[in-house]
């Protein structure tokens, strides 16, 4: 049977009918990443116990589980009980969780199997994989270039048919930039619809776990298995049910206005495309201004190292992780974080520190908050659509497709500009996310961006479903 670019959907259909076994279906996606791993690095670890597991849901028989079989990657900073969990860092290579993430015990009630961890930037901090301690990840398109980043593995994981989704965590755009990289669908969540319990924090305030998959349907069936309240996070909430949001009988569509200078020519035409592709489609389209999107990016990377700086401070060498003896204390815990550390990561830390400090906090850091509410406000003017607002916003995901690997390593302002477009729905908390918009003239993918109300995911669903199918027969596919 050919399983090559199966869904998840469509697995669960011959699993049910009894035409594959889900030991079949690990095995092949082992194959697949025995095959390219080496090449592509996507998998960090491939767990030998999922064939076990996978044989004994063959044993219980098929039943209604959401995941029931199917074969997921996971990002290397979600814990999974006995296994090690390294945040792509050396400070936490030999690190064992000892208990399950939130995410991981829903996936594991929903009957999915976990083929093994992802690779990813160290602490989640970048936009290429580079930044790992385990080597970068590199593109399935083009192995010369990078798959994005922060969840770069998980992307590479599934374009490279090496499993059926994996979740990913994004904090300024970790989920969604990748997976446009990659030609897949990447979705942020709504703050707090995704427990966060059993993530290795980066940034607290902006963190959040979400689906990536080959189709909408799929990063939808992910989700629905685990959202939810959890006890174990404060931050946590129970999503409720969205208003359809209905304008009059048609849904109204806001293109972000931006400046198209400092972005590639072909991901202009693809947007211009795209609002042609909804307008046939029977939506309203409009453009829309959001005043103060444009300091997104400078405000993100002020609020993040803040967050950075002190989560990162727990890794001392005194309770777990990396330890390395110096003559005293002090010393023991400069020896321990200056090997443990990765440049990019020791960079972060270090400016958090900085704008944190007692000189510098209220010129940087409270106004930088100031700002995100500023932004926040923006968003909930554009949604109301009593005033004219709209159901929801699209946008380029990236200013540009899968870059070379090392071509911005030396720049880190050029990298940190590929969150331009992604960050603003992080600093409102809102949920967006990747849909594939056909490729750029070398053959590398393109995404678009969706971004919806607070617990808009429902309608990110229709919209992403409705478009990917109109998308198969417009000259973007």
């Amino acid at each position: 049977m050919d399983l090559e670019n199966i869904t998840i959907k469509k697995a669960q259909e011959l699993l049910k009918e009894k035409q594959i076994s889900a030991k079949e279906l690990v095995a092949f996606y082992f194959k697949n990443i025995e095959e390219k791993n080496k090449d592509i690095n996507a998998y960090l670890e491939v767990f030998d116990d999922a064939l076990n597991k996978a044989e004994n849901l063959d044993k219980e028989g098929f039943n209604d589980k959401p995941l029931f079989g199917i074969p997921l990657a996971i990002k290397d900073n979600i814990l999974i009980e006995g296994k090690i969990c390294s945040a792509g860092s050396k400070m936490l290579q030999n690190y064992r969780a000892s208990y399950d993430a939130t995410t991981i015990k829903k996936l594991k009630e929903s009957g999915a199997i976990i083929l093994g961890r992802t690779n990813m930037d160290e602490f989640a901090m970048g936009a290429s994989t580079e930044n790992s301690a385990f080597g970068v990840t590199k593109n399935p398109f083009d192995l010369n270039r990078v798959s994005g980043g922060s969840s770069g593995g998980s992307a590479s994981a599934v374009a490279m048919d090496g499993c059926l989704g994996a979740l990913g965590s994004d904090t300024g755009g970790s989920i969604r930039q990748p997976a446009s990289f990659c030609g897949i669908v990447g979705l942020n969540p709504t703050y707090g619809s995704v427990s966060r319990f059993g993530l290795i924090a980066m940034a607290s305030s902006f963190d959040q776990i979400g689906p990536m998959a080959k189709t909408v349907e799929d990063a939808e069936i992910i989700f629905n298995a685990i959202n939810g309240k959890d006890a174990m996070d404060s931050t946590s909430s129970s999503t409720p049910d969205f208003d359809e949001r209905k304008s009059g009988g048609k849904l109204r569509i806001g293109v972000l206005k931006y400046d198209k200078n400092g972005v590639d020519k072909e991901i202009n035409e693809s947007m211009e495309k795209a609002v042609k592709n909804l307008k046939e489609m029977g939506y309203e389209v409009s453009e829309i201004d959001l005043p103060n999107i444009k300091y997104s990016v400078p405000c993100y990377y002020i609020l993040v190292p803040a967050e950075v700086s002190s989560n990162l401070a727990r890794f001392d060498g005194v309770r777990y992780g990396l330890f390395k003896e110096g003559e005293s204390l002090t010393e023991d815990y400069m020896k321990t974080r200056g090997a443990g550390f990765g440049f990019e990561t020791r960079r972060r830390i270090i400016l958090g520190t900085y704008v944190l400090s007692a000189g510098y906090y209220d010129a940087y850091y409270a106004k930088a908050q100031k700002v995100r509410e500023l932004i926040s406000m923006d968003f909930d003017k554009a949604f109301d659509l009593e005033n004219g607002g709209v159901d929801a916003i699209i946008s380029p995901v990236s200013p540009s497709t899968a870059f070379k690997i090392g071509e911005k390593t030396n720049d880190p302002l050029k990298m940190y500009l590929e969150d331009i477009f992604t960050a603003p729905a992080k600093m409102a908390g809102l949920p967006a996310i990747s849909i594939p918009n056909g490729f750029d003239s070398k053959g590398l993918p393109i995404g678009l961006q969706i971004t919806a109300p607070r617990f808009g995911e429902k309608l990110l669903f229709e919209i992403g479903k409705k478009y990917g199918k109109n998308l198969q027969g417009s000259p973007l596919a």
